[in-house]
């Protein structure tokens, strides 16, 4: 009999804390949660609507993430290149893709290219250190059957005689010889 009487109140006390725990959780997600203008600060919002303002917000947040996404792609310029490629635009392993930016101080060379064509990258690099670029950065992607680089080189001082120009003639003929 005593037996059962202490597992009862183990038992009320175990749902007790339960409950206890789960009313501080939904405190938490409501605050977490804008409250909506319309509403009255003393108005009492019931649990599954609440629940259900936290699945709306949820949503909302990550419309908002793939919006972002969206805009940084196409600022950065990605969307483009993406864009291009599924448009039709096909690259041969015989010719990668070659973009140079000229940053002033820097150069940021994109290189598309398949994947058994890793002496362009190599190559690439060469030429940069050749023509007086120190190489800070070098990173790959895998998409496929095409390979990513984008190498970011510092460049000397533009008024002793470094020119941008004779890196990209060269780049170009290397991505035309390949």
């Amino acid at each position: 009999m005593e037996m059962e009487q202490s597992s009862r109140v183990d038992r009320k006390t175990v749902e007790k804390n339960r409950r206890i725990h789960m009313k501080t959780l939904y405190s938490k997600l409501s605050s977490l949660i804008p409250k909506d203008p319309n509403s009255t600060p003393k108005e009492v919002t019931l649990l599954p609507d609440q629940l259900q303002n936290a699945a709306n917000y949820i949503r909302i947040l990550q419309e908002n993430i793939e919006k972002m996404k969206e805009k940084k792609d196409s600022l950065t310029g990605i969307d483009e290149i993406n864009q291009s490629m599924n448009e039709g635009m096909t690259m041969d392993l015989q010719s990668p893709y070659i973009e140079i930016q000229d940053l002033g101080s820097a150069l940021m060379v994109v290189l598309i290219s398949g994947l058994d064509n890793h002496n362009m990258f190599y190559q690439s690099i060469r030429i940069l250190e050749e023509e007086g670029a120190e190489v800070v950065n070098a990173s790959f992607s895998v998409v496929g059957d095409k390979v990513f680089h984008t190498i970011h080189s510092m460049v000397p001082d533009p008024k002793v005689g470094f020119e941008a120009t004779n890196i990209s003639k060269r780049l170009r003929s290397l991505s035309k010889n390949a």
